[in-house]
């Protein structure tokens, strides 16, 4: 089996400059993950159009309605980190269905990851933090709507929580939300995941994997997933301007590793998202998320 991804150049939407999001970094790892030979170009597909019935068994119709209709006003704007136009909005859909695209593959191939997603800000009402829609929610309702799975486990391990993912599936038996992030961090105000683990500044590696597998040992010991979607945000890095943990580029890579061999133990599908990496050299933001590609490669495939 080949390990499908998600990409469209869309992604790299381009933004005002010394915006601190890095939203090339969408467009540089596909050619990393291409010049290195960890993938091909027929790994690579594209996702089409967004069916937005799906969106509206995540988000709020009136909220939804006036993202869609540019009509969210200017602090709202402000709160989601973007200036908000047609393009912008279109590229979010994309990710959307480049997500949804990557469950069904995995529930064939096993595996699937999007170069972008891993919204996980994004609330049933609301944006946040460079998040308007949340992929992993959208992705893992269809798969339960659908009947696909039974159970759906939601792996965060962003530096900041997945508050909107919390949220979203608050009180919801069929997705379990775990989020492992940095305490002092951004949410100021957190919401309650089914399993957070809350780091404190400056964490390093040992400490880091440690609590990872005891999360993820605990976990297990409760719930039995027949799916998991991992965001593998790469701001837990030292180097990272928003991060406030400290691993090495080796701790990040030892970290995928753990979360893919205790995917390899369970024999069930998982999708991957990059979401943050705010690292001042981008080499560091790509380096890390290739990572990611590595480490899956050499686990599952």
């Amino acid at each position: 089996m080949m390990l499908k991804i998600a990409y469209r150049k869309e992604y790299a939407y381009p933004l005002p400059e010394n915006h601190r999001f890095p939203m090339e970094k969408y467009e540089l790892l596909p050619q990393q993950l291409l010049y290195e030979g960890t993938v091909n170009e027929a790994a690579f597909f594209q996702p089409g159009a967004l069916d937005e019935g799906l969106v509206l068994r995540v988000h709020e119709p009136d909220y939804f309605a006036k993202l869609d209709g540019l009509q969210l006003t200017e602090k709202e704007q402000k709160v989601s980190g973007f200036v908000h136009s047609s393009a912008l909005i279109e590229r979010e859909k994309w990710i959307m269905e480049g997500t949804r695209m990557c469950a069904e593959m995995a529930l064939k191939t096993g595996a699937a990851m999007n170069i972008a997603g891993g919204t996980h800000h994004a609330f049933t009402n609301r944006a946040e933090g460079f998040c308007l829609l949340n992929d992993n929610a959208i992705a893992a309702q269809w798969l339960v709507d659908t009947k696909q799975v039974g159970v759906v486990l939601i792996v965060d391990l962003d530096v900041h929580q997945g508050n909107g993912t919390a949220q979203i599936f608050q009180g919801n038996n069929q997705v379990f939300t775990f989020s492992m992030h940095g305490k002092n961090n951004y949410p100021l105000k957190k919401e309650v995941s089914d399993l957070d683990v809350a780091l404190p500044d400056g964490t390093k590696d040992q400490t880091y994997l440690y609590e990872l597998e005891k999360a993820l040992d605990t976990i297990l010991c409760e719930i039995q997933p027949d799916f998991v979607f991992y965001q593998c945000g790469v701001d837990v890095l030292e180097s990272d301007v928003l991060g406030r943990l400290s691993l090495s580029l080796n701790g990040c890579m030892q970290r995928d590793l753990l979360v893919f061999e205790k995917i390899r133990e369970l024999a069930v599908p998982i999708v991957c998202n990059m979401g943050g990496g705010y690292s001042k050299d981008i080499k560091q933001i790509i380096a890390a998320h290739a990572n990611t590609f590595r480490a899956i490669q050499q686990v599952l495939f």
